[in-house]
């Protein structure tokens, strides 16, 4: 697989040596002294990502930023430097950089923030392609009268789901869907959109967590001509673009204050204005948001505007757990045999019993994401007539562990997930939860080769959530 390319320019030499060491296992890296190195590199190399210090001997790493961002296919830049001010962010953020960092560098938090850029980038480049396959997911799940059809599941719980769906779908209320990662939030969202009567390209989906506060303002909203550098013509924003049918906001407790004051007035005016410009714009845009995070205690610190609160959380749906749907397990199971059978061009191979009993017996903290990449794994790995336990993930095997996972995935729920994980734990007197946790952190990050972001994905934990546990390692 083609990794991501990463430019970094500084004039210390352990500097940029130090860094290429941290982060070339993520992205292919290259590295240069000055604008004249960093220059060559930039026209000889398709470089998607530049980091780059204010200060490169005698130079200025503004004049660099200036000349990466005339390329045909400028990077994504980011600013360090260890002289670091507001004043100094807000030149470089005005003059295309896409975000600033000051030094003594974390790493952890560079690689994340490169992570991030990257993300945005790519959402920006291909906005095109993603409505085309917004415009593809409607097409391929059918008519109106079918779209629940993706929500598969019998249990009672999700039939609370499916008549929720059905009774509110007709309407325009505002919907605010809750879960742990891994559910279904999504899906759900498709589900209502299906059935709404808007149209059928109308859906159109932002996922807020993966862009910077700037670039969401304008992915969302728009920007006129020449509102910042780089826009270099007029952009209709997601709102504008969903103008008719209906706009899935996911990750929405990630929001900054700012785009939270004009996500506000959307919902209160159904009104935009685009970056650069004090015109309002009336939209008809029906808003679905998802989060796996309790926006009431985020209000209740502060941390998420309690007017926006009420205006989202008109209609609730909270997804279900895959824990508490076990009786939709094989069902699930069978249904993503089927696909990843097609998709790999394999015979669809039965699940042997014993290999459904570790199924039905794990905790999955994961949810069904995760139940479903145990199955595409378990495919994948069967040159057998059946699919059978050795085929399976290995961390199916250790379910006690996974207990530590599921009582982690749960944190950002609310208390009463937590209450819940608590008083099933508490039968085990000699169970120290703390320990354990912190053992399987150590094991995942052992397994990933201290890969964070692989390593919260098997912990079935937010990279965040990972990060702020690994402060409490001994």
């Amino acid at each position: 697989m083609t990794s991501s390319t990463l430019l970094i320019v500084d004039d210390e030499k352990p500097t940029r040596d130090g860094l290429r060491m941290a982060l070339e296992e993520h992205f292919d890296c290259y590295v240069a002294a000055d604008i004249k190195e960093a220059m060559a590199v930039l026209k000889s190399e398709p470089i998607d990502l530049l980091l780059t210090d204010l200060r490169l001997a005698g130079d200025s790493g503004m004049d660099l930023l200036d000349k990466a961002l005339t390329l045909p296919q400028p990077p994504v830049a980011i600013m360090m430097t260890a002289y670091g001010s507001v004043d100094t962010a807000v030149e470089a953020m005005r003059r295309g950089a896409w975000n600033f960092v000051t030094k003594p560098l974390n790493l952890d938090s560079v690689e994340l923030l490169l992570k991030r850029a990257l993300q945005s980038r790519s959402l920006e480049k291909h906005n095109v392609r993603l409505e085309h396959e917004n415009r593809e997911l409607r097409e391929k799940s059918g008519s109106q009268k079918h779209g629940l059809d993706n929500l598969i599941g019998k249990s009672h719980a999700m039939e609370q789901v499916g008549a929720m769906v059905n009774q509110i779908a007709p309407t325009r209320a505002t919907v605010l869907i809750e879960g742990e990662s891994g559910t279904g939030k999504e899906l759900v969202a498709h589900a209502i959109h299906q059935l709404s009567g808007r149209p059928a390209d109308k859906l159109l989906v932002v996922n807020c967590a993966a862009l910077s506060p700037q670039l969401l303002e304008s992915e969302l909203f728009g920007h006129e001509k020449g509102a910042f550098t780089g826009a270099t013509q007029k952009r209709l924003g997601r709102f504008e673009q969903a103008n008719g049918g209906t706009i899935f906001l996911d990750e929405i407790g990630e929001i900054d204050q700012a785009t939270q004051v004009k996500l506000l007035r959307v919902l209160s005016e159904r009104t935009i204005e685009r970056v650069g410009s004090n015109k309002a714009v009336k939209v008809d845009v029906r808003v679905i948001t998802a989060t796996n995070k309790n926006l009431r205690e985020m209000v209740a610190k502060g941390d998420f505007r309690e007017d926006l609160f009420f205006r989202l959380n008109v209609v609730r749906i909270l997804m279900p757990t895959l824990r508490e749907r076990a009786e939709d397990i094989v069902l699930l199971s069978q249904a993503f045999l089927k696909e990843f059978s097609l998709e790999n061009s394999r015979e669809i191979k039965p699940l042997s019993d014993a290999a459904l009993a570790l199924l039905r017996s794990y905790p999955w903290p994961g949810n069904v994401r995760e139940l479903r990449t145990a199955i595409e794994h378990g495919v994948v790995m069967s040159n057998d007539p059946v699919i059978d336990v050795k085929h399976l993930p290995s961390f199916l095997h250790h379910p006690r562990e996974s207990a530590m996972k599921l009582s982690s995935a749960s944190e950002d729920i609310g208390e009463a997930a937590i209450e819940k994980e608590e008083k099933s734990l508490a039968s085990e007197d000699e169970f120290n939860l703390h320990e354990l946790e912190m053992q399987t952190i150590k094991r995942a990050l052992e397994h990933t080769g201290n890969n964070r972001t692989d390593a919260a994905r098997i912990l079935g934990i937010s990279r965040r959530t990972l990060q702020r546990k690994l402060k409490e390692l001994p």
